[in-house]
């Protein structure tokens, strides 16, 4: 089952969107983000990534009030992510509606904290967000605004081994740029962990990129940028949908 996952970047209670992921080209789609969760569930999407860029930059989620709001009012699965880093925030995430979490600056600095979520909350609901450039594969955090020395392939390899099933993995260069999905580095990582739920993110431009992905055994693909600019509409959604 190969599930599209639209994003939604929250600032200041905002969907924004960027490149590269850098701050200083941050454009507002939106003032209401529940009317754009609202249409994507209109199409039959199941599941939505909320990312709480304040939460990231900040070191703690911001953006709750948008996340009940979501979670409130549509049937939408949350996945939210952004400044998730202690166990009162996890729990927060879930008294406010998120379905699943999303860590990745925490798994960085404390990896055994991720390796406690896991166990105490369950493998269902517990992601990990592995983001790099490839130029050097180091892991990035803080909305990509830090990068570690942590190579991608041990930071994976170190929480599959403690029973992590869902990962996304964002090539940040490709980010909001519709240069195409990293299909060489995604399908790396299904060859190097094949049981590892792969959610691919980055570069998308259009609905043969979510064929191709599909084919190569990726679970679900993250994208934004190619729907809010028109590249993808929700009738081509719909009817990707459809097929699958």
């Amino acid at each position: 089952m190969f599930e599209l996952i639209p994003s939604i970047w929250l600032i200041n209670g905002k969907c924004v969107r960027l490149k590269r992921g850098d701050f200083s080209t941050e454009e507002v789609i939106s003032n209401n983000p529940l009317e754009i969760a609202q249409a994507f569930e209109s199409i039959g999407i199941k599941r939505i990534h909320l990312v709480d860029l304040d939460g990231a930059r900040r070191g703690e989620p911001k953006n709750y009030h948008i996340l009940e709001a979501i979670a409130g009012y549509t049937s939408l699965k949350v996945d939210y992510t952004g400044g998730i880093t202690t166990h009162g925030d996890v729990i927060k995430c879930f008294e406010f509606g998120a379905a699943t979490i999303t860590v990745s600056s925490v798994a960085a600095n404390h990896p055994e904290r991720l390796g406690q979520f896991l166990l105490t909350y369950g493998r269902e609901k517990v992601n990990l967000a592995a983001d790099i450039n490839p130029s050097d594969n180091k892991i990035k955090i803080r909305g990509w605004l830090k990068k570690t020395e942590i190579d991608l392939f041990d930071h994976i390899d170190f929480f599959y081994e403690r029973g992590l099933k869902y990962l996304k993995c964002s090539d940040v260069s490709r980010d909001g740029v519709m240069e195409g999905p990293n299909f060489a580095l995604f399908q790396t990582i299904r060859e190097k962990f094949p049981e590892i739920h792969l959610a691919a993110s980055g570069g998308v431009r259009g609905v043969d990129d979510f064929r191709r992905l599909k084919e190569m055994g990726v679970s679900a693909s993250v994208f934004g940028r190619a729907y809010y600019e028109g590249m993808i509409t929700l009738e081509e959604l719909n009817a990707f949908l459809l097929e699958n």
